[in-house]
């Protein structure tokens, strides 16, 4: 008869064990010991695996590994013995958990897990090797399983990973065409793609409960992104851990930190004899991944030459500077999104693959019209369109369509030739004079409403044009507030014999509210010194508050304007420039080499404007920077005449209007408002010698 172990009776196979156990702990009582094997081995089974293990190793039951023998050596300890040392993982020291045995020692299965990383010969990403190819290569659980279910999708019938496999007569489905079934959410009440379609309570993907652990790092109770040695993170947390790199304290390299355990990491994976993992396989930083292996930077650059490649490999040349300015984004993740959700980087898919013109006769004629004025931006921005003023153009549509709804024949031809003679060429001048990249039409669009509907209320009181008189016209002005714009086109009326000479006052204009002084310097002392406010605002309203500058000439500014030599730095608003104080004089350089913080995806690396905004290529608007502003409790009026007044007060109007850029009139207004003109010096000056005592 054999003397293998499976030829031994299980009495004494328990017998060697405790036999085992009794010579590696000799001050344990064998009865102690033969109670400790009985409580783990309570099976044939488990008493045998329990007996080759031992046999395979000798030095098992100092390892703790497999973990049979692991619950072994903790059932001794809690029965006495002191030989025994708790079993913990040889890689992160872990206690408590199933140890295997490994060529580097006992260690946890995530150890385990990890000290099999390998290069995948598919993705080439290190990750731990699932399994091998026919020729032997490692090769990751995701390439796995993605050759292992690769068959004919029924409905587009590319080879393609199967969602759904084939019932019936219903064929296999690859995970690009599968949907789920679409039901009214129970939860969110919106219809949506959701799980338990066909039931009572349906629930999308969006509102479908996921389990919360609090995180091991920031404490907020998240579903987690990851269980590393230390605990749960959240994703939050998991993405600041795969982006904390600093100087590892052994090698000194500017690594990724991730040993030990935790925020307060040190050494980099290869100086911890871990193996190196979320390594771009397009770069080789480490770093969170995304597509295919590769990190948010190399997966953008990716997807944006395939998007403007329409599938040829060959990006065009016009197109270069719009992919460059993509794949710059600050925030690869956002542009990513933009990508794959945004309506622009559709229509830019089309226009790269041929499908939409490239002009803007298509982007006007196209029915999504914020993501085709978004695009337009870009290829503005990047001079694959020519220049054109966007507000003279959308005026130019916007009169089209109030055109086509008047009725009247006469009106139409009356308010079309006013508008394109009068109003209209006014604009095209004043855009051609103006260095400002946007011309303001909201007077001249009141202008041409107010003739469309004088013309209208003419008809309601069975009158026309030629035979309206004063009387009338008094009575127009009764009916709305804004009665009064239809001065001008009234004006162009008689100089072309339509209608007789009829007086309609202008506008009223009212000077309005300034900012009290004590409060403005309130005002310019928390921009100066709060560093919590955003470096835009604090610029601004400095801006603003100092030299009283008007919002749609703040949002213009560019970087020439800001100068900065060795006697100071200088700001130029209008013919001469301005020495600014200490803390704006170093805001203002902070804001010219840094800039805004976030810009939209497609916009040029280096941009002329000290306010870039949102739309590619464009500066803030001068609504969006008042609204700021306001919401700083900053109104941009009452402070802007503050500050006019608190200035002509102290500079001669010429002085002013050359350096702020003001018309002599305008400056000479803003001296009289404050007090500062040639005919109230003199009458200050006669009325105090007036009172001076006689000697």
């Amino acid at each position: 008869m054999g003397t293998g172990p499976n030829r031994i009776c299980p009495a004494c196979r328990r017998e060697q064990i405790i036999a085992q156990v009794t010579a590696a702990d000799t001050a344990l009582p064998a009865g102690q010991a033969a109670a400790a094997v009985d409580a783990v081995a309570v099976s044939h089974g488990a008493l045998r695996s329990l007996a080759h293990a031992l046999a395979d190793d000798p030095g098992a039951l100092a390892s703790g590994a497999p973990p049979v023998v692991g619950r072994l050596v903790s059932e001794l300890i809690g029965r006495g013995s002191t030989a025994f040392a708790v079993p913990a993982c040889t890689a992160c020291g872990r206690t408590g958990w199933p140890l295997a045995r490994t060529s580097a020692g006992a260690m946890c299965a995530r150890c385990a897990h990890r000290a099999r990383a390998a290069e995948c010969v598919r993705c080439h990403v290190v990750k731990p090797a699932a399994g091998r190819t026919g020729d032997g290569e490692p090769i990751c659980e995701r390439c796995r399983r993605w050759e292992r279910d690769l068959r004919e999708c029924g409905k587009c019938g590319k080879t393609a990973p199967i969602a759904v496999r084939a019932r019936g007569d219903a064929p296999d489905i690859c995970a690009n065409c599968y949907r789920m079934p679409s039901a009214v959410c129970s939860v969110c009440g919106r219809r949506r793609e959701c799980n338990f379609a066909a039931s009572e309570h349906p629930v999308c993907r969006a509102c479908s409960p996921r389990a919360t652990v609090p995180c091991a790092r920031c404490g907020a109770v998240r579903p987690p992104a990851a269980r590393w040695d230390e605990g749960p993170l959240c994703d939050p947390c998991y993405t600041a851990a795969l982006r904390h790199r600093g100087r590892c304290a052994r090698c000194g390299s500017q690594r990724r930190l991730v040993a030990p355990p935790g925020p307060g990491a040190t050494t980099c994976a290869d100086c911890a004899g871990l193996p190196v993992t979320h390594v771009c396989a397009g770069c080789g930083i480490e770093d969170k991944l995304y597509q295919q292996g590769r990190c948010a930077r190399c997966s953008l650059a990716g997807r944006a030459r395939h998007l403007l490649s329409g599938g040829t490999g060959q990006v065009p040349a016009e197109l270069t500077g719009v992919l460059e300015a993509i794949v710059a984004a600050r925030t690869p993740r956002s542009a990513l999104n933009w990508l794959r959700k945004g309506a622009a980087a559709g229509l830019l898919a089309d226009i790269a693959a041929g499908r939409l013109p490239a002009t803007h006769q298509a982007l006007d004629a196209h029915p999504s019209r914020q993501a085709a004025e978004y695009l337009r931006h870009i290829l503005l921005a990047h001079d694959v369109l020519p220049a054109r003023d966007e507000e003279l153009a959308r005026a130019q549509r916007w009169l089209e369509n109030l055109l086509a709804s008047i009725s009247a024949p006469e009106h139409r031809r009356l308010v079309q030739a006013y508008a394109a003679w009068q109003v209209m060429r006014r604009l095209r001048r004043r855009a051609e004079a103006s260095p400002r990249p946007r011309t303001t039409t909201a007077h001249a669009r009141n202008c041409i409403k107010a003739a469309a509907r004088f013309l209208a209320w003419l008809d309601t009181q069975g009158q026309t044009l030629a035979s309206c008189r004063q009387a009338d016209a008094e009575q127009w002005l009764s009916t709305a507030p804004g009665a009064c714009y239809a001065r001008d086109f009234l004006r162009w009326a008689a100089s072309h014999h339509h209608c007789p000479h009829l007086q309609i006052p202008p506008p009223p204009r009212t000077a309005g509210p300034a900012t009290e002084p004590r409060q403005r310097w309130d005002q310019l002392a928390r921009l100066l010194h709060d560093d919590s406010i955003d470096i835009i605002d604090r610029v601004a309203g400095c801006l603003l508050l100092l030299y009283g500058q008007q919002q749609s000439r703040i949002a213009a500014m560019t970087t020439d304007q800001v100068v900065r030599r060795s006697d100071g730095v200088f700001v130029h608003l209008g013919k001469c420039e301005i020495p600014t104080p200490e803390p704006l004089a170093s805001l203002l350089i902070q804001l010219t080499e840094h800039g805004k913080s976030h810009t939209g995806v497609g916009s040029p690396a280096q941009t002329r404007w000290l306010f870039p905004g949102g739309l590619p290529g464009r500066p803030i608007t001068a609504k969006h920077l008042a609204d700021r502003l306001r919401r700083l409790a900053i109104p941009t009026q009452p402070g802007r005449r503050s500050a006019l007044i608190d200035l002509a007060a102290q500079l001669p109007a010429g002085v002013l209007a050359d350096l702020l850029n003001l018309h002599p009139t305008t400056a000479a207004k803003w001296s009289h408002e404050a007090g500062g003109d040639w005919s109230r010096y003199a009458a200050e000056i006669a009325r105090t010698r007036n009172h001076q005592p006689c000697e």
